[in-house]
């Protein structure tokens, strides 16, 4: 539909990710980066949208009918490129991207499930998994994010906590690095307020740092794959992103994946 409204030269190379979940939007931004470290002098659209009509569930059973209630309509774009020329105008770059898939665990992949009720209509389950699944998802995410953007301080607070608990069998918290001290900005994914809050308290974030989440939700819904963009969207609105800055962008969707997306403004 795209490529025929703006009458796109045949050369054109288009990919279909649906089916990713929420998260959709980080692994599009994967695949981009890696076609265009591959090819040479070219541009990348990304087109993050939601689609409930596909999904909408007709039948009783309540833990399908959560779905209906939870997701919108919605629909972002970013383009990406590598040409020299556009070189002064970009907005940002892209400095890592992390992905997580636990699909190989049941609880995991069956926490976001679609299938048939008792009646023989389809739709999408939400299991009460889903919580405890979120959290390791990150957890694991955060392993290998964690290194590539920490400072040295962080790091070795982090290894000291480790030999603490498993080498010297002492009773202490583990550590959660302070990722305030690295990004200056936050784009989590609209699950929901639950979804919100826990990571609000997990990551230590302030009230302003999920305040582009909580209005993303408020005003849109959960728009799924697109929501981390009306997110960066609300903070260059409001006028906060500065030359330096990084942003982490950060989405979960069923399968289940925990992905992350660092850029830094220029």
């Amino acid at each position: 539909m795209i490529i025929n409204h703006y009458k796109m030269k045949p050369s054109i190379q288009n990919y279909n990710l649906g089916g990713m979940g929420c998260s959709a939007g980080v692994v599009s931004i994967a695949l981009a980066n890696d076609l265009l470290k591959a090819r040479k002098n070219c541009n990348a659209v990304v087109l993050s949208t939601e689609n409930i009509t596909m999904n909408w569930y007709m039948g009783k059973r309540k833990s399908m009918l959560l779905s209906n209630t939870l997701f919108r309509m919605g629909c972002g774009a970013v383009l990406l490129t590598n040409k020299p020329s556009f070189r002064k105008s970009a907005k940002y770059r892209l400095l890592h991207v992390v992905r997580t898939h636990l699909g190989h665990r049941d609880d995991a992949y069956k926490s976001i499930y679609e299938e048939q009720d008792a009646e023989g209509i389809r739709g999408v389950a939400l299991a009460r998994e889903i919580p405890t699944v979120a959290g390791d998802a990150i957890t694991v995410n955060l392993k290998t994010l964690g290194p590539l953007v920490l400072p040295a301080g962080e790091k070795l607070k982090f290894v000291w906590n480790w030999v603490e608990r498993k080498l010297l069998k002492r009773h202490v918290k583990p550590f959660v690095p302070n990722f305030r001290k690295v990004f200056q900005h936050f784009c989590i994914h609209t699950g929901g307020r639950g979804v919100i809050d826990a990571l609000e308290k997990q990551l230590s974030l302030s009230e302003k740092d999920i305040e582009p989440s909580r209005w993303s939700l408020r005003r849109w819904g959960n728009v799924s794959s697109s929501s981390i963009w009306y997110e960066l969207e609300y903070i260059e609105g409001k006028g906060r992103m500065n030359q330096g800055d990084k942003v982490w962008q950060l989405a979960f969707g069923s399968g289940f994946k925990c992905n992350s997306a660092v850029w830094q403004a220029l």
